[in-house]
């Protein structure tokens, strides 16, 4: 992508006056492989935190506890972005194009994985931190004397899943960003081909400022 997702016609960056929306057919399938691209974006992003993360020091005079709650946040928002990236209503991805990947191992079997592994940590109804087992404490006598909330910390993700999981979006997103390519250049063909009043009938979309 150009700087600012906008290209000339020869691919190199442009400096527009003024920008106008396309709700061509194209210019919508663009938009859609985009958002994909930034969702595994966010998914590298996450790993590459999750990996600092896990590997804190846990001895020695710089040991550094493991933030549990943060890992979790990391690796339940790189579960999500990356599942939703295969969503049949985007129809961006499929689990056709894992094989196009040419990666080590079985990388279907580990996309089943991830999407079992989302359901769980994003689950609305079960806790994927902890599982409760309620007991009846007993005296010396046998009596029950108390009730006991027993709860069983379910492991934190390891560095090598998170680290593979890295290594399918990174693929997967220049795969995203070839097709983002091509469809870029049919987007500029169709436009070219309207009239400048059609083009100034057509909505302004403001670019956000650059820092």
């Amino acid at each position: 992508m150009t700087e600012n997702g906008i290209a000339g016609a020869n691919g190199t960056a442009a400096s527009p006056s003024t920008v106008r929306e396309l709700q061509l057919p194209e210019a919508l399938k663009l938009a859609t492989l985009a958002a994909v691209f930034e969702d595994l974006q966010y998914v590298l992003k996450c790993c590459e935190h999750l990996v600092a993360a896990l590997g804190s020091p846990d001895a020695g005079p710089v040991r550094v506890a493991t933030d549990d709650a943060l890992v979790e946040a990391l690796w339940t928002g790189a579960l999500v972005g990356y599942v939703r990236c295969f969503s049949g209503r985007t129809a961006v991805l499929t689990e056709a194009d894992l094989k196009e990947l040419n990666l080590d191992g079985d990388v279907t079997q580990f996309h089943d994985m991830v999407k079992k592994l989302r359901d769980h940590y994003a689950s609305r109804h079960t806790n994927p931190r902890e599982s409760f087992t309620i007991g009846a404490a007993q005296s010396n006598d046998g009596r029950p004397n108390g009730i006991a909330v027993v709860s069983t910390p379910r492991p934190i993700v390891d560095d090598t899943t998170v680290r593979l999981l890295g290594r399918v979006a990174y693929a997967l997103s220049g795969l995203v960003d070839a097709r983002m390519q091509e469809t870029q250049n049919r987007v500029l063909g169709a436009a070219g081909k309207l009239t400048p009043a059609e083009l100034a009938k057509l909505r302004i979309v403001h670019l956000a400022a650059q820092g």
